[in-house]
């Protein structure tokens, strides 16, 4: 019997899925790295998560790897033109969590929005400052949604009703839906968003893509969200253009480094702003991170890949 190994903690379906699909399935979610390469060879299929690093020397040991399976989004851990080469499918399952991500995003703009950080803070300590905290509505901002896949579009979705204009782009697609509308090129939203929220994949074309040129380019001030990976933004990009007034507030709920307990020096100092800033709102990469999602990611990777299965035979 074909053999699959997970190897990071998944619910207990993912298993029953693979087996019901005919594989004998080991979970191991403590395995060390050494004792993964020592392994590997035995499986034709792994389930991952972020922390492994599939590059080519791994692929090599993994003589009779034909499946990767990554719940959620992001496959750049993932050396995935060499892992065609060598004949194994990689398939993840970004529709699992993209309403979970887009909620959060709301909510971490409706929270600066409306200073709840400040203001629960300063009401447990007995001060009652109403002028201080008044808020900034949503309603009738433009929101620049850049990256219009599974979160890209779950967001303009879900702020249809929030009476905003959502402009979105994405460069590798045509025609949207009609909860966005197509800016077309960059120029627009540089032109006209109050508000950003970044919804690409890590590669090589976007990383670190809003650096300084990026925040410069924008005609007003605007508010800025990242949930998808911490490296498509420059911090000290980000940090400069707040305090130069270029945005008004971020919602971060990745980093560039999220081992916060193991930063640079330079990394520290950013870090430290961040933290300290009214202007920024933190969260520890959760946005896609809920009850249903977590069971929703694994759903969605267990039927494409059975359909994967049914296409090969």
């Amino acid at each position: 019997m074909q053999k699959f190994l997970i190897i990071d903690h998944q619910p207990a379906l993912f298993a029953e899925g693979l087996r019901k699909l005919g594989f004998q399935v080991d979970e191991r979610p403590g395995i060390t790295y050494t004792e993964l390469y020592d392994v590997i060879e035995n499986y034709v299929g792994l389930v991952i998560s972020s922390r492994l690093r599939v590059d080519r020397t791994f692929i090599n040991l993994a003589a009779n790897l034909r499946y990767i399976l990554r719940p959620g989004s992001g496959l750049e851990n993932v050396d995935l033109s060499y892992a065609e080469q060598m004949g194994i499918t990689c398939l993840n399952s970004p529709e699992g969590n993209r309403d979970a991500v887009a909620e959060h995003a709301i909510a971490m703009l409706l929270h600066l929005f409306n200073n709840l950080s400040r203001a629960d803070r300063e009401v447990r300590f007995g001060l009652w400052l109403r002028e201080n905290n008044r808020g900034i509505e949503l309603m009738g901002k433009t929101v620049g949604i850049i990256g219009y896949g599974n979160t890209g579009k779950a967001l303009a979705k879900k702020l249809s009703g929030f009476d905003v204009e959502v402009l979105a782009y994405d460069k590798y697609k045509e025609g949207l839906d009609e909860y966005a509308t197509d800016a077309g090129s960059m120029r627009a939203i540089y032109e006209q968003a109050d508000v950003v929220s970044l919804h690409l994949p890590l590669t090589s074309e976007t990383f670190q893509i809003a650096n300084d040129a990026f925040f410069r380019k924008f005609r007003k001030p605007i508010y800025f969200i990242n949930t998808s990976r911490g490296n498509i933004l420059n911090t000290s990009s980000l940090i400069n253009a707040i305090e130069r007034g270029a945005v008004a507030g971020a919602c971060l709920d990745v980093l560039e480094n999220e081992k916060i307990y193991a930063l640079s020096a330079k990394q520290q100092r950013e870090f430290n702003f961040l933290r300290n800033s009214d202007q920024v709102i933190l969260t520890p990469h959760i946005a896609g991170w809920t009850h249903a999602s977590k069971i929703k990611m694994v759903e969605t990777l267990l039927d494409k890949f059975a359909n994967e299965l049914i296409d090969i035979d």
